[in-house]
């Protein structure tokens, strides 16, 4: 064993012991300390004692905003990287849980095609199924739909990104050592801290909207103060359905749009605009598929559900002056085919990579 691993183990041993010593003692790691056991635990230098005692210690303390905004100095210094090209428009970045969903019909991939359809940007990140949810992902979506993205290399989605506005980035295949993690889901049966760091990473460097989800008020709080001390200086937060990025619509949508460290709540309202039903449940791959075509072809039971994620999205990025007008894009795109069309083309441009 070398020093090097030595003196990281002992350097880890203090940041569990700041996390771990119970409820009146334990205390908070500053920035560094926690980008710094991040860090460790991703390079494996840290023992796998080590890791899964920290990881259970830190859920059941809660982290604190800086130590999430060193865990995501981490990331951005690991992790892949993507930027615009010059004159793009600013990405809209969703930021949404890695173990997917099991209980609500996914509309983010619908809504994508639609903005994309428009000319907006869209940036999205995600893995396979994987613990505690085991819930149906982006990848398995856009498979489903025709559009395979799987085990493309970080210099094809930097093209593909350039050429049409659209990137997922696919952690297996791109930020491998953040694989390392998944397996100590599993061991706890919970989520561990790094899953609330996956709704507020984002690979994109550079002027972009940054969407997160949530579920509990404090984890929406903890976020606005954990990115503020990262530098994201436009952000939205939504509970979303299973707190993704999806708004619903059998109730009201409750957001927040922070622009400069300053938070504007936003309440929206899906029954104002004839967009009220219930949510569509998930139940499997065949029925999802057949439900999303429908939407894009502008009919069936997703069909309100992604005219109002759509519209709200077109708003908050900027492309339309309303929530009203956005909405009435939205319309137009989906009537006249638009977003069908558009999966076509990353259809197409996916099948002359595998030709080229």
């Amino acid at each position: 064993m070398t020093s090097g691993i030595v003196n990281g183990r002992e350097r880890f041993k203090q940041h569990l012991r700041k996390v771990g010593s119970g409820e009146h003692t334990s205390k908070g790691m500053s920035r560094e300390e926690a980008a710094d056991a991040l860090h460790l635990m991703l390079d494996g230098v840290a023992s796998p004692a080590q890791i899964g005692a920290f990881l259970i210690a830190h859920r059941i303390r809660r982290p604190e905003p800086q130590e999430l905004t060193g865990m995501l100095d981490t990331y951005r210094r690991l992790g892949p990287v993507l930027t615009s090209a010059e004159g793009q428009r600013p990405p809209l970045c969703f930021g949404m849980p890695f173990d997917g969903r099991t209980r609500t019909a996914p509309i983010y991939p619908l809504t994508t095609l639609v903005l994309l359809a428009c000319g907006q940007p869209v940036v999205l990140q995600g893995g396979n199924r994987i613990p505690i949810k085991y819930g149906v992902t982006a990848i398995d979506l856009f498979r489903i739909l025709g559009l395979d993205l799987a085990g493309l290399s970080i210099a094809t989605v930097q093209e593909g990104f350039e050429q049409t506005g659209f990137a997922l980035i696919h952690q297996p295949d791109h930020f491998a050592i953040a694989e390392s993690l998944i397996g100590y889901r599993e061991e706890l049966g919970k989520r561990p801290p790094v899953a609330s760091l996956e709704l507020l990473w984002t690979p994109h460097q550079g002027n972009h909207l940054l969407v997160s989800g949530f579920v509990h008020p404090p984890t929406e709080s903890r976020a606005w103060e954990a990115l503020k001390l990262a530098g994201e200086t436009n952000l939205l937060t939504v509970k979303g359905l299973e707190g993704g990025t999806d708004l619903p619509i059998g109730r009201a949508c409750i957001t927040a749009r922070v622009q400069q460290g300053q938070a504007e709540r936003l309440i929206l309202h899906p029954r104002d605009h004839g967009c009220h039903a219930a949510d569509v449940e998930w139940s499997d791959e065949t029925a999802w598929t057949e439900k999303a075509l429908a939407a894009l072809d502008n009919r069936g039971p997703l069909l309100d559900a992604l005219r109002w994620n759509a519209g709200a999205y077109l708003w908050f990025s900027g492309l339309s002056d309303s929530l009203e007008s956005g909405l009435q894009t939205a319309d137009g795109v989906l009537k006249t085919g638009q977003a069908l069309q558009c999966l076509d083309q990353l259809r197409s441009w996916r099948s002359h990579l595998s030709i080229r």
